[in-house]
């Protein structure tokens, strides 16, 4: 008789909220590198392609700074930035048992490698590396999908932090408020 391995358990909450948070980092990863390897493969640095005149543009740059461009001559200040915001990321998933706060912190890990990508391996050098950037809209920064994933997960963590709802799923205690007469002695 074959000896049988012992069923697995039920999967907790605390592993789906694990599993969202991963799968919607890597999703982000991919997507965000699959997007910068077609701009770098079919644009020319400086060229703009119009998809929605006037509205929406693919305009190929790379930036060596953050939104903006600020901060171009200390491109490895982001570089430890995103470093050890995906290392905090991933050593505090665990706690998490919240599915908005997966969502967002899934997001934003995922945006985070996928810019952190570009400074390690991209040119001039090891961790100075500039980061692909295409997505342009009037009067605003040119940003790609690794852009939006952050500002879209950090957005949400925000939101989630004004509803009082903590990572670990709980909702912060409604405090009592209370009409006090002024002068009634009570700071």
């Amino acid at each position: 008789m074959e000896p049988t391995s012992p069923a697995p358990g039920p999967v907790t909450p605390a592993r789906r909220r694990i599993g969202l948070l991963a799968l919607l980092a890597a999703a982000a990863y991919v997507l965000d590198q699959l997007t910068k390897l077609w701009v770098t493969g079919t644009m020319v640095e400086g060229e703009r392609i119009p998809v929605l005149p006037p509205l929406l543009q693919w305009y190929y740059i790379r930036n060596s700074g953050a939104a903006f461009s600020i901060g171009e001559g200390v491109t490895w200040v982001f570089t430890i930035i995103m470093t050890v915001v995906s290392v905090a990321i991933v050593a505090y998933a665990r706690k998490v048992r919240s599915a908005g706060w997966a969502v967002g912190l899934g997001l934003v890990l995922g945006g985070a490698l996928g810019n952190l990508t570009d400074r390690l391996f991209r040119e001039p050098s090891f961790g100075m590396g500039h980061v692909v950037d295409f997505i342009s809209l009037p009067n605003f920064a040119i940003f790609n999908l690794a852009d939006s994933a952050v500002v879209v997960g950090v957005s949400l963590v925000c939101l989630l932090t004004l509803r009082g709802i903590s990572p670990d799923g709980t909702r912060a205690a409604k405090k009592a408020v209370t009409d006090e007469a002024p002068g009634d002695g009570r700071a």
